[in-house]
């Protein structure tokens, strides 16, 4: 056999051996988009949020952070006591609205609460230092974590 014969015969079973290979990628490829598709669903995440901000948490579920409650010792002052933060959310979902408070060091509150399957947890705020006395009002946000109860 002629050498240009025998290495243009090589070339083309190396494409052959290369395109296979290739598809052989792309299946598995294909497998692992399809795995994917069919993971189990989020059980937990985390927002952040503003006042007046809301985030969607599953279809027809959402959480508004509806207000915040700052009484802490503003810089620069003497207090008696020194206050907290609370914050006052709404969940919205099929059966209708629930509020709900959250707050590290509120007599009677909590940094957890659970509401209709769903447990929200502080995780943070900012500012984390109250304002000054005279500072105009912060930018508020909070850290939350909710977790997604699973049906058993």
């Amino acid at each position: 056999m002629h050498p240009r014969l025998i290495c243009l015969s090589m070339a083309g079973l190396v494409l052959a051996i290369a395109a296979a290979c290739g598809s052989n990628r792309s299946a598995a490829g294909d497998a692992a988009r399809r795995s994917v598709d069919r993971a189990p669903p989020r059980t937990s995440a985390s927002y952040v949020l503003a006042p007046g901000e809301s985030v969607q948490l599953a279809p027809a579920i959402t959480l508004r952070l509806a207000r915040v409650n700052d009484s802490r010792c503003k810089k620069g002052t003497v207090c008696v006591w020194a206050g907290y933060i609370s914050y006052n959310f709404v969940l919205t979902d099929r059966q209708g609205q629930t509020s709900f408070l959250l707050a590290e060091d509120m007599p009677g509150a909590s940094k957890t609460v659970t509401r209709n399957g769903l447990t929200f947890t502080l995780q943070g705020l900012e500012p984390a230092e109250p304002p000054a006395l005279k500072a105009a009002p912060p930018d508020y946000r909070v850290s939350l974590r909710v977790n997604i109860s699973q049906p058993t």
